[in-house]
């Protein structure tokens, strides 16, 4: 971020505006808003500024600029046409510690006005660092639609009740579902049609039924601890107060997070990213992506790549169960599609065994992203009428050598997991029977900036690849569809040079993290250590 959003209490604070004319006026009106006292420094100042700003809290001075004037200020705005006399009020105010905005100079601002969303006392800014001010305000008009006014009526109903709320939900987790409920339920819907009256009470009626579960879990949870005490016989009443006793269990969602452009996930999935407690990722997982998971989630790296894998595949499992009979809300993020070799099927054996509640939701698989960006479709009338996934290895390494069933030229084929052994697939399928002429490219980092795709055929690719290097993430094409890359090809077409990729969003299949968040190392440290802590909770039964 090149700066920082944050929202100031402006209410009865004195804001200096040195101006009178229109720049003046917009940016008081804006204030006002917000309760600021303003006062108005200018020789001459307009009209509308005098109707504005008529309450006896604004004071307009008909002078030139004073530093003077300056005491006492929050915040600072020039809005001159004095270019000199902007860039002496920009020193003033730096002298003092005020922050100060010069208008239409960023160079001399200390903050921004963004473009707002007004849904009080919900309130959205949008700032483009003044880069790009149209299109901020562009992009507030289409918030504008998209977010009824009636949740600001809902956040004053929450404001209303959260005190309430803290003192009958006494834990974080619990006051955020309740929350949640509240929010996505029939509470919201009601203040959306206009029946606030029916709303509150809705919201009174669910906050009691949850004090009332709650009351009830804390009276068996006492009966739990008093019968164990008493060292019951009776097989059949233990197993019933055991499980009276114990924490509701939460859900896992396995979510596919695409080929790592973040407009590639779906609604559901943003939803469900936006919802978890924990996220468990990939190393396939774009920091963008990651970076639309909710904020105060705990998040997790479990990555695998070839022959260096952080959480081995039980592992993990583990960690889904285990996070999920805590309560908690877990979200597997996993990089392209989860049941296409990404062992999400594995993953819901493990959760269904033990009957922790799922939901998959289905990502971009690599193999859509790839031809797609690449300009290469999988399947043409004129070229290919199938199309055939296969993975390079097959499972414990084992490398896939079935080229006898690769071999029908209407077919187009993807190989996942294989630029490592590339020179072994292409001699593999030659041998078998494959043309030396067949088309085969490969697409390295698919939709993301850094894009490379490179084409050849299964005679001349090693070499090509060997002189190009492309990194991984990678995966091949094979087929006829393979030649219509070079009238097809539209993204990056203009701009072959990828940059600096120590800036793009993937490194050799590594997640990029910011340098203030959790290092990869200490996210698989604390994956380990969760590992290891599983083993001395033998009441959950888990492998």
């Amino acid at each position: 971020m090149n700066t920082f959003p944050l929202f100031f209490k402006l209410e009865n604070r004195k804001v200096l505006i040195v101006g009178g004319g229109d720049v003046a006026l917009r940016k008081a009106d804006l204030l006002s808003r917000a309760g600021a006292a303003i006062t108005i420094v200018a020789p001459s100042i307009c009209d509308e500024l005098h109707a504005l700003l008529s309450d006896e809290k604004h004071t307009l001075i008909y002078e030139n600029y004073n530093k003077k004037y300056m005491q006492g200020a929050r915040v600072i705005i020039a809005g001159t046409d004095d270019e000199a006399l902007n860039h002496q009020i920009h020193a003033d105010a730096t002298a003092l510690n005020i922050p100060v905005n010069v208008v239409d100079t960023p160079h001399l601002c200390d903050f921004i006005f963004p473009a707002i969303v007004d849904r009080n006392p919900i309130v959205i800014g949008i700032s483009s660092n003044g880069k790009a001010p149209v299109l901020a305000r562009l992009l507030r008009a289409r918030l504008e639609t998209l977010i009824p006014q009636g949740y600001g009526k809902l956040a004053k109903l929450a404001g209303e009740f959260r005190s309430e709320v803290k003192n009958k939900i006494p834990t974080l987790t619990g006051r955020r579902q309740f929350w949640e409920r509240a929010f996505e339920g029939q509470v919201s819907q009601l203040i959306f049609a206009g029946n606030e009256t029916e709303a509150t009470a809705q919201l009174q009626k669910d906050l009691a039924e949850t004090a009332k579960k709650i009351a009830n879990q804390h009276s068996d949870d006492t009966e739990v601890a008093t019968n164990s005490a008493a060292n019951l016989d009776n097989q059949d009443t233990d197993s019933d107060i055991s499980n009276k006793g114990k924490s509701p269990v939460g859900e896992v969602y396995i979510v596919g997070a695409g080929p790592g452009d973040p407009e590639l996930l779906t609604f559901k999935a943003l939803r469900l990213m936006q919802q978890a407690d924990i996220v468990y990722y990939d190393a396939l997982v774009s920091p963008q992506v990651l970076d639309l998971c909710r904020r105060d989630a705990d998040k997790v790296f479990v990555g695998k790549k070839r022959s260096n894998h952080a959480v081995a595949q039980l592992g993990i499992n583990e960690l889904l169960i285990n996070s999920a009979k805590q309560g908690r809300r877990v979200v597997r993020l996993k990089g392209g599609d989860p049941f296409i070799f990404g062992r999400g099927g594995e993953e819901i054996e493990s959760l269904r065994a033990h009957e922790v509640p799922y939901q998959v939701v289905p990502g971009i698989t690599a193999a859509n992203a790839a031809a797609s960006y690449a300009g290469i479709p999988l399947t043409h009338r004129d070229h290919s009428q199938s199309v055939r996934f296969v993975t390079g290895f097959l499972k414990a390494g084992a490398p896939n050598e079935k080229f006898e069933n690769l071999l029908d030229t209407n077919e187009t084929v993807v190989f996942y997991m294989g630029l490592h052994s590339l020179a072994r697939l292409t001699t593999g399928l030659i041998n078998a029977g494959r043309s030396p002429e067949t088309p085969i490219a490969i697409v390295s980092n698919a939709s993301m900036p850094n894009q490379q795709v490179l084409t050849g055929t299964l005679e001349s690719i090693v070499a090509l690849q060997e002189q190009n290097q492309l990194p991984t993430p990678a995966l091949l094409i094979m087929g006829d569809v393979v030649a219509l890359h070079d009238d097809l090809a539209w993204y990056n077409k203009h701009n072959k040079d990828t940059g600096d990729t120590e800036t793009n969003w993937l490194r050799a299949g590594t997640a990029i993290t910011d340098q203030d968040a959790k290092k990869p190392i200490d996210q698989q440290a604390h994956a380990l250590s969760m590992i290891a802590n599983l083993a001395a909770q033998q009441e959950e039964g888990l492998e």
